[in-house]
């Protein structure tokens, strides 16, 4: 059930502690069942911002063929802030997933899970909301300090804030960068590592990336998998 108490706040500083409250929230260890069905999400602001556009391609796993996909656009009613940009997207992510056929049942978000300074990134924001697992995969990195990872797939390093490891710093191609993969909610850093891993083919993001944003961005064919398919 969704908490929506936590996704519409009035000020900045109301979004700030809600925040604090949600990463208290976070369960940062193994808490789902077997996992069959993992989505990617894209979210996108079309019209100069106004209005988010969110797409969610749903994987069957382990194979990865696409089963499901859904839009939704709606306005935008929170303001552009560093750092808050969960309370802008969220509202038509959550739109989206409502119009699955069922829940997934682990969600691979495209940005930060516990790697932020306020250890709330979307994948925490959206896991706790929906008290689904989540993983935040993200491609630049925006807290944190880390060693080099080595040239080896499936290679990673800590990415740490002080002593604090807050996700990790993971080489899923040989000769590209490394995304940053952390906790969104009911995974374990490991764990998420592995799943990312398992995601992921011969490109550099996960498939269910790849597949949101083929989605949102118009440039997928359907396939026959049984399921509704991109088109």
């Amino acid at each position: 059930m969704t908490d929506l108490s936590l996704l519409h706040p009035r000020t900045v500083d109301e979004a700030i502690a809600l925040q604090r409250e949600i990463a208290r929230r976070v369960v940062c260890e193994e808490a789902h069942g077997q996992i069959e069905r993992v989505a990617g999400i894209d979210v996108g602001f079309p019209g100069g911002g106004t209005r988010g556009r969110a797409a969610i391609a749903v994987l069957d796993f382990p194979s990865l063929a696409l089963i499901e996909t859904a839009v939704a656009e709606s306005e935008v009613n929170f303001p552009y802030v560093p750092g808050l940009l969960s309370f802008r997207e969220l509202p038509v992510v959550l739109q989206a997933l409502e119009r699955l056929s069922a829940p997934p049942d682990l969600l691979l978000v495209d940005g930060h899970g516990r790697a932020h300074p306020r250890r709330c990134g979307i994948a925490c924001h959206l896991g706790v909301l929906t008290d689904l697992p989540s993983i935040g995969v993200a491609k630049s990195r925006l807290i944190g300090m880390h060693e080099p990872v080595p040239q080896r797939r499936g290679a990673w390093v800590p990415l740490r804030d002080g002593s604090e490891i807050i996700g990790a710093v993971l080489r899923t191609r040989v000769g590209v960068h490394p995304v940053y993969v952390s906790i969104g909610h009911r995974v374990s850093l490991e764990r998420a590592v592995d799943w990312v891993m398992a995601c992921t083919t011969r490109y550099r993001l996960p498939e269910t990336t790849r597949a949101a944003h083929a989605l949102a961005s118009g440039t997928a064919r359907k396939r026959e998998t049984g399921g509704e398919g991109l088109v």
